[in-house]
């Protein structure tokens, strides 16, 4: 197929901006101004990407944000205080710790850390729970949310679908499978998780109606792996060398795109596709936990 069959997860994120922009307004004309703050420990080169494409989406919609910058040789404890510090102001709505952390530092207990109220990147045991459950009171995870969202608004029909979700990482993987399979509207699936012990993954994969690829291994899906007319979301950020680039390596998916283009029946493009999703979820989380926050 042409290129009539990409998902522009770029136009899908406007959409939800324009929506999360109307509900910012909303809390201003009550006098609530949502904020959110990032906290970043090190020097990170990506990180600082990331933080910086966030604030400026949320400068656009009306939110306000603050970034924490921590030198690398922070101790566990001192974040951990800037956490609870952050906790306790009533004027903060939303927390996000932007990993990696330095391995010193133990994600696990960081991301328990925050309160779940304010866990607006939905890491937290609890919101991990409620999603488990079922119970759409808690926050879901940025990713895996905006995965969601490009399906249900490309009207990619779920139910009684099979899915496979290649990763099983505690951000994407997991959650991915637990959001499809829930008994609820645009969900109903059957979805296989497989990972680096899977056997016969592209077995696996030949079956499913939708592939949902985030396992960090570059251009991991070939076309052979892929069923004519399947869905195919990209979640991978892989650098390759690539002599020919002006800084000698590029970016890619885990998604041989040129070759599954063709077969797939939708597909994401990478970049352009779930990248600007994440974005727009955490920032309509944000604006939730603000609304949650002065009912």
């Amino acid at each position: 197929m042409a290129a009539g069959n990409l998902i522009d997860g770029r136009a899908i994120a406007e959409q939800i901006h324009a929506e999360t922009a109307q509900r910012v307004s909303a809390l201003k004309s009550r006098g609530i101004e949502p904020k959110q703050v990032f906290v970043r420990v090190g020097e990170d080169p990506a990180s600082k990407v990331y933080v910086g494409m966030k604030e400026k989406t949320s400068a656009r919609l009306g939110i306000a944000s603050e970034t924490q910058v921590l030198p690398d040789a922070t101790t566990e404890a001192e974040l951990l205080a800037l956490i609870a510090r952050l906790n306790g102001d009533r004027s903060v709505h939303g927390i996000l710790i932007q990993v990696p952390l330095p391995k010193h530092i133990s994600e696990s207990r960081v991301f328990a850390a925050v309160t779940p109220e304010k866990d607006v990147d939905g890491f937290h045991p609890v919101n991990v729970g409620k999603l488990i459950l079922g119970d759409e009171t808690g926050f879901r995870p940025c990713t895996p949310a905006g995965v969601h969202e490009l399906l249900i608004r490309s009207n990619v029909k779920t139910a009684g679908g099979e899915v496979v979700v290649l990763g099983r990482g505690n951000i994407v993987g997991k959650p991915m499978a637990a959001i499809l399979c829930q008994k609820a509207k645009h969900a109903d699936a059957t979805v296989s998780i497989c990972h680096s012990r899977t056997r016969n993954v592209a077995e696996h994969c030949r079956r499913a109606d939708i592939i949902v690829a985030a396992m960090g291994v570059p251009e991991f899906v070939k076309a052979n792996m892929v069923k004519p007319g399947a869905v195919v979301i990209d979640v991978g950020v892989n650098r390759i060398a690539d002599p020919s680039a002006k800084n000698g390596s590029r970016l890619v998916g885990d998604v041989d795109f040129a070759r599954v283009q063709p077969i797939a029946g939708l597909i994401t493009p990478n970049p352009g596709g779930v990248g600007p999703m994440t974005i727009a979820m955490l920032l309509a989380n944000t604006t939730r936990a603000a609304e949650l926050a002065t009912r």
